[in-house]
């Protein structure tokens, strides 16, 4: 059985290198905590397996976790 998520839209502070590319830096979450993002290990255009939907998947470093943001 696959069990689909939810998909959970979040504020995303960002920044854009010099070269044009965008730059997750902080979440905040639906009840206004912020989370630093740490690192972000890759970029690529892909769906999500889970919620649905198709964007850019960044791949990032959050409280040492890795977790999935996507950008529709």
């Amino acid at each position: 059985m696959i069990t689909l998520s939810n998909k959970v839209y979040v504020d995303v502070l960002a920044e854009f290198s010099k070269d044009g590319l965008l730059i997750p830096k902080e979440i905040t979450w639906e009840d206004g905590r912020k989370y630093e993002i740490t690192r972000v290990k890759d970029k690529r255009r892909a769906a999500s397996t889970r919620a649905g939907g198709v964007g850019e998947r960044y791949t990032c470093v959050v409280d040492g976790k890795e977790i999935f943001l996507f950008y529709e």
